[in-house]
């Protein structure tokens, strides 16, 4: 999947904000961390320039075991053949229930646990990329 992007795409989500390098140490850390991971593509459309995605993913959340069922609709940009930005969206506060439980489900709708997760995500990437000298160095 990382070798689908530009060297400088950008990549967006309720959970991520990622550029360069980043993006593809996401794509490997989160497939190296689902060892069920399931991927179904859905209504597909693209021309030189944009293309859109409908993508329900199955896999089970690496931080509490439980499994999730997100379905995500992707817009994209392409320059030079690979994508330059990706922005996912998917119901935010019906992820949360799913792979965190009650937690998820009573404050998912909230932007304290929303950035909560962000954080949590953001430094598990920096965790994950200091590991493998994914620095874009």
């Amino acid at each position: 999947m990382g070798t689908l992007y530009a060297a400088t795409a950008r990549f967006e989500d309720p959970v991520f904000t990622l550029s360069g390098w980043q993006v593809p140490a996401m794509w490997r850390m989160l497939c190296e961390r689902a060892a069920d991971l399931r991927i179904e593509l859905g209504t597909v459309r693209a021309d030189a320039t944009t293309g859109a995605a409908h993508v329900e993913a199955w896999y089970t959340f690496s931080a509490t075991g439980r499994a999730v069922h997100n379905v995500i609709d992707a817009s994209f940009t392409f320059a030079d053949g690979r994508i330059a930005t990706q922005r996912d969206r998917f119901d935010f506060h019906r992820w949360a229930g799913q792979a965190l439980g009650w937690k998820g489900r009573f404050l998912g709708w909230t932007p304290f646990l929303r950035s909560a997760v962000r954080r949590r995500s953001a430094a598990a990437l920096a965790a994950y990329a200091r590991r493998h000298a994914l620095d874009g160095g």
